[in-house]
């Protein structure tokens, strides 16, 4: 990209503001330290599964242009829980981040920079100049042709520095567990536990303290083996296959292997490890919704996913390790289906998977991101990280973005898939308040179980608790406090009386806990996301989205125009005309003058392929879906905006 083409476009960047910075050795920067350099703002929070796939495709390009990128994450936090500066710093130690970041708490530099979802990437020229502002997941290879360029222009211009960046590596606090996920009692009164942070599992002594055996050799990465090789990606869930199921598998375990995108089995009596679903390749559209021209990648946001309807007969493919998943978090073996089901935290979906048989379905989730009950085909999830079964068949979920614990209601034969909210009401909804369901609040669930009495127990992670939900009363209390960030929760039957086994993901450990026969009851509020609101006119609104194709990809159109929005409101009320679904980046709105503030929910997406602008696509051509999902609060009043302009993949 030439100077001659961003002329007239070009705009300073804001500085960078914000509470304190990490992984700098307490180094405070601001943007004139960063001169020189090509710097990639990553706006993100660290609840938000898009987020985290974006560090991992930011990994590769900032090791090939090591000298002169840096990228800075700019945490600009959705949950009360993430603006605690300790929980920050865990999650930049959890997530091997490995490049300076930015702690926003007041969204000042989110503002600065107008970001509207979750992940927001800007790119700034080695000058300051803002020149890139793109939306969602899957922009790697623009990225690189794009870094590319500019090293080639301000190389040329003198403008570059090479040299290493402001990054300092914080030094690690964990010990035998590493921000452990999931765990599973298996036979004979020892514990799997899936040691996320190691990328491995370790199987524990029934006192939880002392390690039995570790399978896979704790180095990240993809490989199947005996115990000591096999290697795993942050893996979370684990189940124990019911001992028929296991003979007829030649397995016992199932491990959700969640950065690989993969399902592992693992044969306890050998150790060994096979990959038994997905190909690696993240999944980001349903099939059969695809373009024509396919989607070798594709972008996502904080409302990420695929509007295609699905259902339990929703098969994926005859061969199950020809299938992308994306981000598998929780499993759980279903008796009422015969099958496992998986809490596919990426697409906010549920699938199944059929050991025996290898058969991988969607269950339940349009993959649309958000809290809408009904039929399988037209429920919406938000990054569903906990399953269990109830002693009648059906499956309850932590929903973790809409802080809710919801239901699939599975008939006689679990042919039929009704979802329901138990707690929870949306996505932007959140707090610590116990009472009736319909007030109850909870905090980005991650860990779920059933207890003895029929009621379910809830990981309730950002509020460091363990939440108990009544479907007899309808009412939810809390059973335990002061635990951090609990990422799963398990009944112990090993004792004369029921224990809680919980896993505290940041204390680096699993602790016994008694189920209390009196439930505390605590009221600290209702609360909401705390993002600006736009102020907007009632009446007319023109809506355009920005997209433009990386060098060396053109907008495949051989099929007709290959971009769409899809416009909804929250109230319904709030959008008087313009909602639905329709090609192009473009809409006129028409906002109600009775609504006083709202919602609005925006899905872009934009089709391209490997070629040339005005040239032909070639055959066999690499092709790309890039999508973002935008949660808008707005507020209506006088003299407010008539104009919404959002990037996809905007270029200064």
């Amino acid at each position: 990209m030439t100077e001659t083409v961003r002329a007239g476009y070009r705009v300073r960047a804001s500085e960078l503001e914000g509470r304190n910075w990490l992984n700098t050795g307490g180094r405070q920067l601001n943007l004139e330290d960063l001169r020189g350099k090509i710097v990639l703002l990553d706006f993100w929070t660290f609840c938000c599964i898009n987020c985290l796939h974006v560090l991992d495709e930011l990994r590769p390009l900032e090791e090939k242009f090591s000298d002169v990128l840096v990228t800075v994450g700019v945490h600009s936090p959705k949950f009360e829980h993430e603006a605690d500066p300790v929980a920050l710093a865990a999650a930049v130690e959890r997530y091997e981040i490995h490049h300076p970041v930015l702690d926003d708490p007041e969204l000042l530099t989110w503002q600065a920079y107008t970001a509207r979802a979750w992940p927001t990437l800007v790119v700034l020229d080695p000058e300051g100049y803002i020149v890139a502002h793109l939306s969602g997941e899957g922009h790697a290879a623009g990225l690189e042709s794009l870094v590319a360029e500019l090293v080639e222009e301000h190389e040329a211009k003198g403008t570059l520095h090479r040299g290493d960046g402001p990054y300092v590596p914080a030094e690690p606090t964990a010990g035998d567990l590493r921000f452990p996920g999931k765990v599973t009692a298996l036979p004979g009164g020892t514990f799997l536990v899936a040691d996320t942070g190691h990328h491995r599992l370790v199987e524990l002594d029934a006192d939880l303290a002392g390690v039995r055996r570790t399978i896979g050799d704790g180095t990240k990465g993809w490989q199947d083996g005996d115990a000591g090789t096999a290697r795993f990606n942050e893996p979370q869930g684990v189940a124990l296959l019911p001992a028929d199921v296991a003979e007829k598998a030649g397995y016992d375990v199932v491990v959700a292997d969640t950065v690989n995108h993969r399902l592992r089995s693992v044969n306890l009596a050998t150790g060994a490890v096979q990959t038994i679903a997905g190909n690696g390749v993240q999944r980001l559209l349903d099939a059969g919704n695809q373009t024509k021209a396919g989607a070798a990648s594709a972008g996502s946001g904080e409302a990420a996913g695929d509007s295609a309807p699905s259902d339990s007969s929703d098969l994926l493919g005859a061969d199950p390790l020809n299938i992308s998943l994306s981000s598998p978090w929780d499993l759980v073996w279903s008796s009422k289906l015969q099958r496992l089901v998986i809490a596919m935290a990426g697409t906010h979906q549920i699938f199944s998977f059929d050991p025996v048989t290898g058969a991988v379905a969607v269950l339940a989730g349009t993959g649309l991101e958000g809290l809408l009950d009904g039929g399988a085909s037209a429920a919406w999830f938000a990054q569903s990280s906990g399953l269990a079964e109830d002693g009648d068949g059906n499956l309850w979920v932590a929903d973790s973005e809409t802080s809710a614990l919801r239901r699939l209601n599975l008939d006689g034969t679990g042919g039929s898939v009704q979802v329901e909210t138990a707690v929870g009401t949306g996505l932007f909804d959140f707090g610590f308040r116990d009472g009736d369901a319909s007030v109850a609040r909870l905090q980005h669930p991650l860990g779920v179980a059933v207890l003895p009495d029929g009621s379910v127990a809830v990981a309730d992670t950002y509020n460091g608790a363990v939440r108990r939900y009544d479907p007899v009363t309808g009412t939810v209390s809390t059973l335990a406090r002061g635990l951090s960030e609990p990422s799963d929760v398990l009944v112990d039957n090993s004792a004369a009386e029921p224990l809680l086994i919980v896993v505290e993901s940041n204390r680096h450990q699993l602790v016994r806990l008694p189920i209390p026969k009196e439930a505390q009851s605590v009221d600290e509020g209702a609360r909401q996301t705390q993002r600006p609101k736009t102020a907007v006119e009632a009446g007319p609104m023109s809506l355009t989205v920005r997209f433009a194709a990386p060098k060396g990809q053109k907008l495949d159109d051989r099929w007709g125009d290959p971009t769409q929005l899809k416009i909804s409101a929250s109230p319904e009320g709030l959008l008087v005309s313009g909602g639905g679904t329709a090609t192009g980046l473009t809409r006129e709105l028409v906002l109600s003058d009775t609504v006083t503030e709202g919602v609005l929910h925006i899905t872009a997406r934009a089709a391209a392929c490997d070629g040339e602008p005005g040239g032909e696509i070639p055959d066999h051509a690499a092709c790309h879906m890039y999508q973002q999902d935008w949660g808008i609060p707005v507020v209506l009043q006088a003299g407010g905006e008539s104009e919404l302009v959002l990037d996809l993949r905007g270029l200064d």
